[in-house]
């Protein structure tokens, strides 16, 4: 689902929020009429969570668990981050996780990340031995990456976006490799203390075309407080969205 009212130079993601709700729900009208109740849906416009969670209310015939929306390109711009700084090929790096919304206060989260090296899978931490960049700069280079893209060329990403719904799609179908997670913004089901009933970005693996959200992950109070930040906004999100409809 790329249709929607584009954000351009200068707006808040709240400013294209009425116009996204109107597009969604018809959208989702047309789903409830027309639409396999097994067809997966991958929400890209934007505010993308907060689209994926109007589709889901207003499309209740399909099932939760086959809407999400797309963080694999913030995912992807993490990898690319991190195999830059590291001067490895992006495809060894792994398991980095884009928790909570599709927007500047998402967090980028490395604690869990690997590279592959010539004796073995290292922690990325380890390796990058500079926790202000990783706690600093490589946070907010990736949050304010679609800023920058829409500062540069006066249009949001095209080609990179593609490519990550390519690659989500690809992974929640054929599923994702042993050992590795994505980033996908899915129904929460209380994990990890996020309220249900919000789209949030989690770490998830894929088989035989259905996700789970990755359990048991230490989570510190850093990044404790940055999870519940993202998860506020979509609150708030959902709250203006929903206002929206009266």
């Amino acid at each position: 689902m790329v249709g929607g009212f584009p954000r351009k130079e200068g707006m808040e993601r709240k400013d294209v929020m009425s116009k996204n709700v109107s597009i969604y729900k018809a959208q989702a009208s047309a789903f409830e009429h027309h639409a396999a109740p097994d067809c997966k849906v991958l929400v890209v416009a934007n505010p993308a969570n907060t689209n994926a969670l109007i589709l889901k209310e207003f499309a209740p015939s399909i099932p939760e668990k086959n809407i999400s929306c797309l963080t694999r390109l913030d995912h992807n711009r993490a990898l690319g981050q991190i195999s830059e700084r590291l001067n490895v090929h992006v495809n060894d790096a792994k398991n980095v996780i884009i928790w909570g919304n599709h927007s500047s206060t998402q967090y980028p989260d490395v604690n869990h990340a690997t590279v592959t090296t010539s004796s073995g899978p290292k922690s990325v931490r380890e390796l990058v031995a500079n926790d202000n960049w990783l706690n600093t700069e490589f946070i907010t280079t990736v949050q304010q990456r679609g800023a920058a893209i829409i500062q540069a060329r006066k249009l949001s990403s095209a080609l990179s976006a593609a490519s990550s719904a390519c690659d989500h799609i690809h992974d929640w179908v054929l599923g994702t490799p042993k050992g590795t997670w994505v980033s996908m913004g899915v129904y929460s089901d209380g994990s990890y203390g996020i309220q249900p009933g919000l789209v949030y970005s989690f770490p998830v693996t894929c088989e035989k075309g259905e996700w789970s959200i990755v359990q048991g992950l230490k989570i510190d109070e850093i990044s404790r407080a940055k999870m519940d930040a993202t998860a506020k906004e979509l609150i708030e999100e959902k709250s203006l969205a929903y206002s929206c409809l009266n």
